[in-house]
């Protein structure tokens, strides 16, 4: 099997169906056979935690809000972290591989983090638009106009609810993110597309209503980490094999092997809107009862990607560009020389490119960007 490049191993078991077979009933018939084999192993990885102390702000059922801040005043920025499998410590994950504290070292001094929950079984019904109900709680919780940072697909849906609800975003960041799947493929959104919705629907019954997360990642063979991808993803100068990355693969490793469980339709949701219909690029996403017109937005936006993302294509991403109306002063684009997994936990990455993230947030809006936001919608 053909096992993924550059350390970006976490995400490819999303869709590891399209990896195992080449029809949905070859495909059905081995999930069965691995997950009855499975069901008697009950045990579980202790949950990771970040290395920079928090405090929870807000506890909901489907998130919990987390609160870094150095200071109470101030515009409250908000990083909307990636419900895909892994957990929200990708960006707190240690001490020079941690989002949370590069923003803070910049100038970011009230900071948040949605940390999603594992879904539990009463959860399953759970889709996109209560997690974007929650979200919206979180950003009023706050006072109601806050700066988004979303985290590959935390980044949809920091999109998503900017567009649902215009005047309560002031700057909008977007990382790693899949927008427009047809910009250009991905593997990953090649597996997506490639794979029968049957076979996803399948995946959600075999979980009782969910996608159980330390079942995918195990029954998904490629799934064997070297050393080498987990250096490239932290973008370490230790030395492989040194006492020093002996630690720090320690804690991405436990990092790696904690899961989440999704709900059954939030995760169909995903599958079948973003990633096959595309409707977000093509104007057919429907967010809380309104359809999502992203050509009203106006707001700021920051876009960050990665030149050797096998995750999201920089392209999926810089669509949002053309997808939305934010003058080209307000609009910035980068390209980091990351992979996937180092845009949110790279030192390299954090050093360089954060800052610069940092400093642009904490600019203040000029009156006639001001104007726009108070037009928009």
């Amino acid at each position: 099997m053909e096992r993924l490049p550059g350390g970006q191993f976490p995400y490819a078991a999303l869709f590891w169906p399209a990896l195992v077979a080449a029809s949905a009933s070859e495909t059905a018939s081995f999930m069965t056979a691995q997950f009855l084999e499975m069901m008697g192993d009950g045990g579980r990885t202790p949950q990771p935690e970040g290395v920079t102390a928090s405090e929870i702000a807000l506890d909901l059922q489907a998130v919990r809000l987390r609160d870094f801040s150095l200071v109470k005043c101030g515009v409250p920025t908000i990083l909307c972290s990636p419900f895909a499998l892994h957990g929200a410590v990708l960006a707190d994950l240690a001490s020079g591989h941690s989002l949370v504290a590069a923003l803070r070292d910049a100038g970011i001094e009230r900071l948040f983090m949605a940390d999603w929950r594992s879904a539990s079984p009463d959860m399953r019904f759970l889709g996109i638009d209560d997690y974007l109900a929650a979200l919206n709680v979180l950003v009023d919780h706050l006072g109601g106009a806050v700066d988004l940072v979303g985290l590959c697909q935390g980044g949809w849906l920091s999109l998503i609810y900017a567009a649902r609800f215009p005047t309560k975003v002031r700057k909008l960041v977007m990382v790693g993110t899949p927008v427009d799947i047809a910009a250009r493929q991905s593997k990953l959104s090649a597996m997506a597309e490639a794979t029968p919705l049957a076979v996803f629907k399948n995946l959600v019954s075999l979980g009782d209503g969910r996608v159980i997360g330390r079942n995918l990642a195990r029954v998904w063979r490629g799934g064997v980490i070297e050393s080498d991808d987990i250096r490239e993803s932290l973008q370490t100068p230790q030395a492989a094999g040194s006492p020093e990355f002996a630690r720090l693969e320690a804690i991405f490793r436990n990092w790696n092997a904690w899961t989440i469980d999704m709900p059954g339709t939030y995760y169909l949701e995903v599958i079948e809107k973003l990633y096959k219909r595309n409707e977000l690029a093509t104007g057919g996403f429907v967010a809380l009862g309104q359809r999502i017109d992203l050509s009203r937005l106006r707001l700021p936006i920051y876009l960050l990607a990665g030149n050797a993302d096998e995750v999201v294509t920089a392209e999926q991403l810089f669509a949002v560009a053309r997808l939305v109306r934010t003058p080209p002063e307000h609009l910035r684009e980068e390209v980091a020389p990351s992979n996937h997994l180092g845009l949110f936990m790279g030192k390299r990455t954090l050093e360089e490119h954060w800052p610069r993230i940092a400093a642009w947030l904490n600019e203040p809006l000029s009156r006639s960007t001001g104007d726009n936001l108070a037009a928009t919608g």
